[in-house]
């Protein structure tokens, strides 16, 4: 029997590239899953054995980027300035918070995909590890922050 309609195709997660504000772009090896969860509401109403539920607040999870270590310090000096302005007051400067966007595209480069994260900073930064038996690169890694993300057209 002869399938009805189309079939779909599915993007690659392979190839991306991440774009900050003054930072410019760069291509990393991998980068976490992005996600948002909606809080569940649940309230009893005069005594009532099936609870009332509505959508509650949004939380997002950070998203982490990996790539090899290279001379490029910028990720780090982001870092740096983040950690320098929360060291004495314990709240970060909003001047350090720039928009992000992660670009999925197709095998030939064209954009399959853009994912805009908004006023995202680093909360984490790793260095890598060494290991002298090792033939690998080092891979060192930033976790970022956000306030929201959204699909852009």
């Amino acid at each position: 029997m002869a399938v009805i309609g189309n079939p779909r195709s599915f993007h690659k997660k392979f190839k991306f590239i991440a774009e900050v504000d003054s930072l410019g772009h760069s291509g990393f090896q991998k980068c976490s899953e992005l996600s948002v969860e909606v809080a569940n509401v649940q309230y009893f109403e005069g005594g009532s054995l099936i609870p009332n539920k509505s959508p509650g607040r949004l939380t997002f999870a950070d998203v982490t980027l990996e790539r090899g270590a290279t001379q490029d310090r910028e990720l780090y000096d982001w870092f740096q300035d983040v950690a320098n302005a929360a060291s004495g007051v314990g709240l970060t400067d909003p001047a350090y918070k720039r928009n992000l966007d992660i670009v999925q595209q197709d095998r030939d480069g064209t954009t399959l995909r853009r994912w805009s994260l908004s006023r995202a900073w680093p909360v984490k930064f790793v260095a890598g590890e060494w290991d002298n038996e090792s033939d690998e690169n080092v891979i060192e890694s930033v976790t970022l922050t956000y306030d929201f993300f959204e699909l852009v057209q």
